[in-house]
């Protein structure tokens, strides 16, 4: 399926004129009240001219709402990096209208996604929030997801502009970047969700590119409104603006609010002559112009009232999940035939609590999980699979299942929540149906409180000693059936505000518990005296610690019962103190011991199949030793669903690896993702990241760019393209690509160009063109492929196009390469 683009004008020049008139009869203080959002999630109203607010939300895999609340659930689809690995932009529209009916369902305006900045080092800790190494097939995905959400009536916002390709010290960064690589890759991933797709929102990031801040940086102008002809809102990145120096530059929206540094500076501003009004009246413009495109503006007709086009959203999680999901070996183990395979040996921590969302902002709270334990006993047979836990990667405490709470004021199940203005007078109590709570917004008085204690009933399954506590950033106590247990302050690490928040330590302890024997088990937070951004925001877990007295003892289990059974399926993976917005990673290994598990169960049953559930690479030591492995990413809610498919051969394992995995760190050629001591985060390497870096340096990865295994073969024919090509045109490429097995299949067939002997430094090769192919067994497809000539080009002070021969081959992978067809770019 083709990127779907589809015409969503400014607005008819009779609305201009008319949205025109609205501006003038708002008075400036008016004007400057809109510039800043009325909380985390919403704009300003402004009755007097029928605009009502607006609501913005986290995406892009999934869309929370004004309310992070278990009670409303959101659909929680796979992670960027699975989508990126289907190559397929029919997937990435239909994730993007699959988002606009989810945030149409939540009253949601603005989807905040997606996120498209580059995996340019492996140790990002937020990639499994973007798309690729490559800035071609970014923007590729990029652009079908807004075309999708947009087509759909729901603001789409590319974030986060520019080179946010890293969490380290992402408030004060600056990053060094050339004007080559940043036109050639950073900002090319952006371009064709604005100018093609016609995003109606950026959002401007935290970061500082060479000395400028994102709020305040040129980059806002040209090329994004200059040359992209950009008409919509940048909206800011939370609270990333941080002075009235930005009002001048083009930044339109600041979030959160209401307080922030425009406001009543900012009027003073204007009337002292520092910011110009006509500054002020296109930036309201441009929000006046999004609240007519989403039907937030009255006499206006929205762009689209309801969404039109609908799936069901359960079924495309589970196909997106299957599409993304990269086979990087099979020994002919796969696919299982349920009918004939024996016993199956489930084992690792991930196969139970499946990790199907990265940390930070883009977490959402899906109505239920289809762990891989799940999908594997309902494709096998729950008589067949048995479990074992193997090795513990959990950190920090675990949410108490529901179904084992007890509100002791309703008898439901949960728990209840009373938030306090003293020891004995209660403001608010609500009744939860989770221990993993987050409040940002909503009803709760937060921020009037001075305690919150949270009441319910917890019925063990097992008798034992269990660590109960709870994370959370400040001062707490634990009770334990009336007795006080444990009191403690937790303080954040490190000092990002986001990370502090979304993933705080725990604090825990010993409790004997009995199973079938409830015990009563409330936990008391102080709240008073809070400050900062955060000041009406709360988050919280309460529940159990892992246990790890014994690891060696659940290694040696996990071995036998591989031994004892005809299949192994191990699913290893990271944590959310691994991968998640706020921090990078300092290492490419699997947390824990899932090494050694790995190594053990594959020495105790060849017939081991791995299942890798991490959002970006992680390396692989024991890769030569299983029967098969499976990148499964983060899947999703129907994760064990889709695992399952790809397992038994229902569903053809769909991807091809969007980023290099490699197979040792150190061999890693662009790695650092820390600023040096004056806080800069210099991009030396130019334009050779990803796969331009492994095949400069000749190092060999674990896995390279574009590599995946399907359950057919295939043949590539012979690459015909025209001989000549005009600076600016496009080359229309095509290529025959025959099935030459005995089942249908899916291939992605890529064009890489190279220019020998060129006169500038430029990567060995790059990727210009991608399709994705399915056949019947014996099929031909004729695989047509549009290279646009300006992926030819290089910048200096403009795109130049070298004259000259052109190499474009086609293949499966940056190095599996079979056919070749040379275009002579004119001068």
């Amino acid at each position: 399926m083709k990127n779907q683009t589809v015409d969503l004008p400014s607005t008819k020049q009779t609305d201009k004129e008319r949205i025109a008139e609205l501006l003038r009869e708002l008075t400036l203080e008016e004007k400057v009240r809109l510039l800043t959002g009325r909380d985390f999630w919403t704009t300003w109203p402004m009755e007097k001219i029928g605009l009502r607010r607006m609501v913005v939300s986290d995406g892009p895999s999934g869309v929370r709402g004004e309310v992070w609340d278990e009670r409303q659930p959101s659909m929680n689809f796979p992670s960027a990096t699975a989508i990126s690995s289907s190559w397929d932009p029919g997937i990435a529209d239909r994730l993007g209208a699959a988002s606009a009916v989810e945030a149409r369902r939540k009253g949601v305006d603005v989807v905040l996604g997606p996120t498209i900045n580059l995996h340019r080092s492996p140790l990002g800790g937020r990639h499994f929030e973007a798309f690729s190494e490559d800035p071609v097939l970014t923007a590729e995905l990029a652009a079908a997801y807004v075309a999708g959400v947009q087509r759909n009536g729901v603001g789409a916002t590319p974030k986060h502009y520019v080179a946010n390709d890293a969490e380290t010290d992402r408030f004060t960064v600056d990053v060094r970047v050339d004007e080559r690589p940043l036109r050639e890759l950073y900002l090319l991933a952006f371009e064709k969700a604005v100018v093609e797709s016609r995003a109606w929102l950026v959002m401007s990031a935290y970061n500082s590119i060479n000395g400028a801040t994102a709020t305040e940086n040129e980059l806002l102008e040209t090329p994004l409104n200059t040359e992209w002809g950009f008409d919509g809102v940048v909206i800011s990145d939370w609270t990333a603006v941080r002075s009235i120096n930005s009002a001048n530059a083009s930044q339109d929206l600041v979030m959160p609010g209401p307080d922030g540094p425009w406001g009543s500076a900012l009027v003073l501003a204007v009337k002292c002559g520092t910011v110009p009004e006509a500054s002020v009246d296109r930036k309201v413009l441009r929000i006046l112009q999004l609240a007519a495109r989403v039907g937030a503006l009255e006499g206006f007709d929205p762009v689209q009232a309801e969404p039109v086009d609908r799936e069901d959203p359960v079924a495309f999680s589970r196909e997106a999940s299957a599409a993304g999901t990269v086979m990087v070996k099979n020994d002919g183990v796969l696919p299982l035939d349920p009918a004939l395979v024996g016993r199956i040996a489930v084992i690792g921590h991930n196969a139970l609590l499946a990790r199907t969302q990265g940390g930070g902002s883009a977490t959402v709270l899906p109505e239920k999980i289809v762990t891989p334990l799940d999908g594997i006993r309902a494709a096998f047979g729950k008589e067949k699979v048995s479990y074992h836990v193997g090795t513990v990667v959990q950190e920090g405490v675990a949410e108490l299942p529901l179904e084992q709470l007890t509100n002791p004021v309703t008898g439901g199940p949960g728990l209840r929540v009373r938030f306090f203005a003293s020891t004995d007078k209660e403001l608010f109590a609500e009744d939860r149906r989770s221990t993993a709570l987050v409040w940002f917004g909503g009803d709760a008085p937060i921020a009037e409180s001075s305690m919150v204690q949270f009441h319910t009933l917890y019925t063990p399954e097992e008798t034992g000693t269990i660590r109960l506590g709870f994370a959370t950033v400040g001062h707490g106590r634990i009770f334990v059936n009336g007795q006080l247990r444990h009191e403690a302050t937790i303080v954040p690490v490190g000092t990002d505000l986001g990370a502090a928040f979304l993933a705080p330590p725990s604090e825990t302890v010993p409790v004997q518990v009995t199973a079938g024997t409830p015990i009563d088990v409330r936990v008391e937070l102080d709240t008073c005296n809070r400050t900062g951004p955060l000041s009406n925001a709360l988050s919280v877990t309460i529940g159990t610690e892992a246990d790890t007295s014994d690891p060696e003892a659940l290694i040696i289990g996990a071995a036998k019962a591989a031994r004892e059974a005809d299949v192994a399926v191990v699913v290893v993976g990271t944590n959310s103190r691994v991968e998640s917005e706020g921090y990078d990673r300092t290492t490419l290994d699997l947390p824990g011991m899932q090494d050694r598990l790995v190594h053990a169960v594959a020495a105790a049953n060849p017939r081991t199949i791995v299942i890798v559930n991490s959002g970006s690479p992680v390396l692989m030591p024991w890769r030569h030793e299983v029967a098969a492995t499976l990148i499964g990413y983060f899947g999703g809610q129907e994760f064990g669903n889709a695992l399952a498919d790809v397992l038994t051969g229902r569903t053809e394992p769909g991807g091809r690896l969007p980023t290099t995995w490699p197979a040792t760190q150190g061999s890693v050629p662009v790695l650092n993702t820390t600023p040096d001591a004056d806080g800069k985060l210099r991009y030396d390497e130019g334009i050779h990241i990803g796969y331009r870096a492994w095949l400069k340096t000749g190092a060999t990865p674990a896995y390279e760019f574009g590599y995946g295994l399907g359950y057919t073969t295939w043949e590539l024919g012979e690459a015909k393209a025209p001989p000549i090509a005009s600076p600016g045109g496009d080359v229309q490429m095509t290529v025959s690509v025959t099935n030459t097995g005995n089942r249908p299949g899916k291939q992605v067939v890529q064009v890489y160009a190279e220019k020998p002997g060129s006169a500038v430094d430029r990567p060995i090769r790059w990727l210009v063109a991608s399709t994705p192919v399915w056949a019947e067994p014996g099929e031909t497809i004729d695989a047509v492929l549009t290279v646009p000539t300006r992926l030819l080009a290089t910048w200096d002070n403009g795109w130049i196009y070298e004259p000259g021969d052109y190499q474009l081959k086609a293949g499966f992978s940056v190095t599996d390469l079979f056919s070749a067809a040379t275009v002579v770019l004119a001068p």
